[in-house]
């Protein structure tokens, strides 16, 4: 048994969404709190409602209102307020979008603290979650500002394939004008360290996509290629191992994936 299993924090998601259903159906895998000690940001009522939804799960958790009550054999609920609420799955409505930041803000305040090691989030949705003092499009954009970062990355990982983003939440008609030599220099960097620290890739590989479709066809279908050339240079004077930019179009197939080990796409694929 892993007697030094780090504590990761889950916020909940959308209350009426799909987010507690997958975290109960998820952690009815005793395996999974081998590895880690969960805590769920919630509340013990909202639980229980999917709980009793999800008939073939074996899911139990313990109840706290504070750290010093972990259960690390357990999963854990952290109840982060204690009203009763309408719950009416698949409903988008104002309650869900209130609950879901409240989850949020909490679950990123004992990151903070350190009482919790790292941090999975179930899905929210950008409309109801609206408010004057919560105007993200993402759960990307308010943690960079609760953690005052000067850039943040959104990398999405499945086996030896990695993609990152060089944009985020911008409609694809201002794509082209967010690109710049400096951003995209800024997101190599961190991409970089990412697979060397916490991938632990001591060379790693970077292919940088296109933006325009054959990667503008040397200017005949778009120019932003010429923004994204000098920033390659760049990056190759600082020694990264950075190719491209490559067709995206035709890049993400089979083959390609045995010989980099990350893609990066400055437009075709975004979450």
């Amino acid at each position: 048994m892993n007697t030094n299993k780090p504590v990761i924090g889950i916020s909940c998601g959308d209350i009426n969404g799909i987010g507690i259903e997958l975290i109960v159906k998820a952690f009815s895998d005793a395996r999974i709190s081998e590895i880690c000690t969960p805590v769920i940001f919630a509340n013990n009522k909202v639980v229980n409602f999917y709980r009793k939804l999800a008939t073939d799960t074996n899911f139990n958790f313990n109840p706290i209102k504070d750290f010093s009550r972990i259960n690390t054999k357990q999963v854990n609920i952290f109840n982060c307020w204690e009203e009763d609420i309408a719950i009416t799955p698949g409903v988008l409505n104002e309650t869900g979008g209130k609950y879901a930041v409240i989850s949020l803000r909490s679950a990123i305040k004992a990151l903070q603290d350190g009482s919790v090691a790292g941090l999975v989030t179930a899905p929210i949705h950008k409309s109801n979650v609206q408010s004057e003092d919560f105007t993200y499009t993402g759960h990307t954009p308010y943690l960079k500002d609760a953690f005052e970062a000067k850039d943040v990355v959104m990398m999405m990982c499945a086996e030896n394939m990695r993609v990152a983003l060089a944009t985020e939440h911008v409609p694809v008609k201002d794509v082209a004008s967010h690109l710049n030599v400096e951003l995209i220099l800024s997101k190599l960097n961190l991409i970089q360290q990412s697979l060397i620290t916490d991938f632990g890739i001591t060379k790693p590989r970077i292919a940088v996509l296109g933006l325009n479709p054959h990667a503008g066809d040397d200017g005949l279908v778009g120019d932003e290629e010429e923004i994204i050339k000098p920033a390659i240079k760049e990056a190759k004077n600082r020694n990264q191992l950075v190719f491209g930019p490559f067709s995206a179009d035709a890049f993400l197939r089979v083959g390609n994936t045995k010989n980099l080990m990350l893609y990066y796409p400055c437009i075709m694929i975004r979450d």
